[in-house]
């Protein structure tokens, strides 16, 4: 047994999380571990600096990151998305003495990380065709909107990133079509991420609010401005205790599958396709309600294709990690 012992990092708009990991294959093994408010840091060197204070640094660094890398080979460049940092692999190494470091995109770290998972971390909502194969995709709302896809070449799947999440959003029913006029008061260009995402959802309840001309009760309007508006609405949601954003999330989940549906025809996800992300564990009852699935299938002729392939939930929050220790260990 050949442990290399990398440094792993999932770098969010809202939570970053570094890791000292020992690979082995598939076989991961952590030594320490923590998370940061990403916005309590100016840069990523500083957080990572505290990290790596008075440890002993690895030979390898790889990390997943919120936004598209630039760059030739494995990409050296990042610039975050729901973050003003910019980071550079070449920089980091320089800085702390990494031999290797390579960037990835935060949705092609989660579907690396795929291998490293067990049964026990997925929840299927439908188990499609049995020993299905083919190529894979991953979609993930959280502070954003990411997707990845994975191409099988017959032997093993190759993940690769997509910034498929600020593809245009596209309505197809009238209450759409007017929340789309609503949202291109605020934003020139309205992608999916602009509504199915953490803060999609506070847009979908504030468009409610309006369309219904039903006013926020004062409790729950207090509980918004003092934390997460979105996770005081998916609460009230789930437990039942406010109508409107009952409703929000209803359809913020009727949008997810439908554009889980568009990336699924793209990559024609034959071999499965998989919801990352922190919101999906969150709301499992509603993704099991059918209106998630629904949605995804609903593309027409194309529905019986969409049909066969298996959709399962990742419930294991390290999967970005786990794949950029992953590619560390294989840099």
């Amino acid at each position: 047994m050949t442990f290399i012992r990398v440094l792993s990092g999932d770098i969010g708009g809202t939570k970053t999380r570094l890791a000292v990991i020992a690979v082995d294959g598939a076989r991961l093994r952590t030594e320490r571990e923590r998370d940061y408010a990403s916005r309590d840091y100016a840069t990523f060197d500083e957080l990572l600096g505290d990290f790596l204070h008075g440890s002993d640094i690895p030979g390898r660094a790889a990390f997943g990151i919120a936004g598209p890398i630039y760059g030739t080979g494995q990409g050296r460049v990042a610039q975050t998305t729901n973050l003003p940092w910019r980071i550079g692999a070449d920089a980091l190494q320089k800085r702390f003495g990494f031999g290797l470091c390579a960037l990835l995109n935060d949705l092609e770290a989660t579907a690396s990380g795929l291998p490293a998972l067990g049964a026990e971390d997925f929840l299927t909502l439908r188990a499609g065709t049995p020993n299905a194969s083919g190529n894979m995709a991953v979609i993930a709302a959280g502070t954003g909107l990411g997707e990845a896809g994975l191409f099988w070449d017959g032997q093993r799947h190759h993940p690769f990133a997509t910034e498929g999440g600020h593809a245009s959003f596209s309505p197809i029913d009238d209450m759409e079509v007017a929340l789309l006029r609503h949202l291109q008061q605020q934003h020139a260009h309205v992608s999916w991420e602009r509504i199915v995402s953490g803060p999609g959802l506070v847009c979908l309840h504030e468009f409610l609010c309006q369309y219904r001309r039903a006013p926020v009760p004062d409790s729950l309007k207090h509980e918004m401005q003092r934390g997460d508006a979105a996770a005081v609405i998916a609460d009230a949601a789930m437990g039942e205790r406010d109508e409107l954003c009952g409703e929000a999330l209803d359809w913020f989940v009727r949008l997810y599958g439908a554009e889980a549906g568009n990336l699924a025809l793209k990559v024609m996800s034959r071999g499965g396709l998989y919801l990352g992300g922190g919101i999906a564990p969150k709301i499992l009852p509603r993704l099991q309600n059918g209106a998630f699935l629904n949605a995804l299938f609903n593309k027409g002729r194309m529905r019986p294709l969409l049909e066969a392939m298996p959709v399962k939930v990742i419930l294991n929050d390290r999967a970005a990690l786990y794949g950029s220790a992953l590619r560390a260990a294989r840099i």
